[in-house]
C-alpha cells in the first residue's frame, strides 16, 4: 500500500502481520507449508480474524528433517492440506486491503514473490513495515542516548523477551503472526510513530 499525500495516523491503516514456515530457506528451490496471518486494526491486535493454513507442497519430499526439527509439521498433516494456488488468494485479498507486516520480511516476501509469479498472479504493490527494522531504529536511538548500550536481539523470540512480551513456541506461522504483531505495537509505542511513515 502506497500514500500519494500526506501519511495517515499509524493507527488509521490495517496491517496483517504475517509469517510463513517453508521446507527451508530458498524461495528458488523450498516450498510454503503453512501461512498465518493476524490483522492489527484501530491500534488493536484482532486475534478475532486470524486465519491460518497448511499448504500441500508439490514436493511430497519437500519436509526434511532439519524442518520437521525447526516447524514440527509432518508429512500427513500436509496430505489433505489446500494447494498454494486455493491458500494465496487468501493472504492476497489480507495483504490487499492493508500494510503488511513481518518479522525479517525478506525471506518471507521473497517466498511469496516467486509463488505469486509461478502462480501468474501480479505482484501487488506492497510495501511491508518490518519490526526487524524498527528493532535497528530503536537501536540506533539507544546509542544516542547512552554511550554503549547492549545491542539490540533481532531473533524474534530474543526481541520479545527483552522488551518484556510473553514467550510463544516458535516456528508456527499463525503463533509467529501474533507474536510479529505484539511486537509491532510495543516498539510503535517505544519509537512514538504517529504515522505510517514513521514506521518505514
Amino acid at each position: 500500500m502506497f500514500f500519494a499525500r500526506k501519511s495517515p495516523a499509524w493507527d488509521a491503516v490495517t496491517y496483517w502481520a504475517l509469517d510463513l514456515e517453508t521446507s527451508g530457506l530458498d524461495p528458488a528451490r523450498h516450498e510454503i507449508l503453512s501461512a498465518g496471518m493476524v490483522p492489527v486494526r484501530e491500534g488493536v491486535v484482532r486475534w478475532g480474524e486470524r486465519w491460518e493454513s497448511l499448504v500441500r507442497p508439490e514436493d511430497p519430499g519437500a519436509v526434511s528433517a532439519e524442518g520437521l526439527r525447526a516447524h514440527h509439521i509432518l508429512p500427513g498433516e500436509l496430505e489433505h492440506a489446500p494447494a498454494l494456488a486455493q491458500v494465496l488468494p487468501e493472504i492476497d485479498r489480507r495483504l490487499q486491503e492493508g500494510v503488511p507486516l513481518l518479522h525479517f520480511g525478506a525471506l518471507d516476501l521473497g517466498f511469496l514473490r516467486a509463488a505469486y509469479r509461478a502462480h501468474g498472479m501480479p505482484w501487488p504493490k506492497l510495501r511491508a513495515v518490518d519490526t526487524v527494522e524498527l528493532l535497528q531504529k530503536l537501536d540506533h536511538r539507544r546509542h544516542q542516548l547512552t554511550p554503549h548500550p547492549t545491542p539490540t536481539r533481532t531473533a524474534l523470540p530474543e526481541a520479545r523477551e527483552e522488551l518484556g512480551l510473553p514467550a510463544y513456541a516458535n516456528h508456527h506461522a499463525l503463533t509467529d503472526a501474533l507474536a510479529t504483531a505484539e511486537l509491532f505495537l510495543v516498539l510503535r509505542a517505544r519509537l512514538s510513530a504517529r504515522a505510517v511513515a514513521d514506521l518505514y
